[in-house]
């Protein structure tokens, strides 16, 4: 599946959405029709993966008005790029960058936009429940669902385990609670805000963005509430490609805080409690021998960029310094990554 906007994602390197119309009336007409959703899915180096994901979601009862992969190389999605039922989108490599080309791919006739991780697996009811919501709801900007299990806690699951979680758990009863942030493997945004102040994922956080979702929640919340929806449920496989190298991520867990500090996104408080608690779970984790986390290399990245910030050059960006990006490194880090 392919359409104009879709095409003009891959010309465009561009930051940030393209330009659409996004004034009061655009806006008032936006608002006068049933939300339009669309779900938009950043890979790398993982096409069994995505494919098993998408092919999952192309069988829900209710489908969204699109469904947007954007990969840094037609290879990453391998099997898709000639069905009619997906969109396939080629940008520049990062999760950042490829939730920025959805965004410009999804501008012109989406209202709401479902970041999902590429192994999000979401229960049958998920995508009605966030419409249901952002409906009834016109002042919620950004919304994130309930994770009933995940993977990278024990070494990922498979997709007959995931949906047994899902049949297990079986319905909730919605419930709707501010939230500090959206969490960045099953995050719905609501595009007219993003337009209309020219919102984007920051391409300084390369690669697999640590910390993304924080600073673009933050930044989105200036506009409307950010909210949990209990009941909008979903299970994160987890499935570990290969063993990561841990120093770009222990990097990021130092550098991208005191970054988003800087740029206001993030409170210091809160900022050097994430970072004190990814270092002791590093430490706790390289004295325990944790075998399925690369916590030396983690551990090594926090205090690079410990003393690189000591003399002042401390940056997102040095990650890109450390060898050759893989594509094993581009996704997103799940929820218990980032909390331990």
């Amino acid at each position: 599946m392919t359409s104009p906007s879709a095409e003009a994602t891959r010309q465009d390197g561009s930051i940030g959405p393209a330009p659409v119309p996004c004034g009061p009336e655009a806006m008032a007409e936006r608002a006068s029709h049933p939300l339009r959703m669309a779900v938009g899915i950043a890979s790398a180096g993982r096409p069994s993966i995505l494919r098993e994901t998408v092919d999952y979601l192309t069988t829900l009862p209710n489908q969204a008005e699109r469904l947007i992969v954007c990969v840094p190389a037609i290879d990453d999605a391998a099997g898709l790029a000639d069905r009619c039922d997906v969109e396939v989108i080629v940008g520049s490599r990062g999760l950042t960058s490829q939730r920025n080309r959805i965004i410009q791919a999804a501008a012109f006739d989406i209202d709401v936009l479902i970041f999902l991780d590429d192994d999000f697996i979401p229960a049958a009811t998920f995508l009605p429940r966030m419409a249901a919501v952002f409906a009834a709801n016109p002042n919620v900007a950004i919304a994130t669902g309930e994770v009933l299990a995940d993977g990278v806690l024990d070494g990922g699951l498979s997709m007959s385990k995931a949906l047994q979680v899902l049949d297990t758990a079986g319905e909730a009863t919605e419930q709707v609670t501010e939230v500090y942030n959206a969490y960045g493997c099953n995050m719905a945004v609501r595009l007219s805000p993003v337009l209309e102040h020219a919102l984007a994922f920051d391409e300084q956080l390369p690669l697999y963005g640590w910390l993304e979702d924080v600073d673009f929640s933050r930044s989105i919340a200036r506009y409307g509430r950010s909210v949990h929806v209990e009941g909008a449920r979903g299970v994160h496989l987890g499935v570990r490609s290969g063993r990561q190298p841990g120093r770009r991520l222990g990097y990021s867990q130092v550098a991208n805080p005191v970054y988003l500090i800087r740029k206001g996104t993030m409170s210091r408080g809160r900022a050097v409690v994430q970072i004190g608690r990814n270092i002791l779970a590093n430490t706790r984790g390289l004295l325990f021998n944790d075998r399925l986390i690369d916590r030396w290399g983690r551990l090594n990245g926090n205090f690079l960029a410990l003393s690189d910030l000591v003399v002042g050059r401390t940056s997102p960006s040095r990650i890109l310094e450390f060898g050759n990006p893989s594509p094993r490194e581009m996704p997103s880090p799940s929820i218990a990554t980032k909390r331990r």
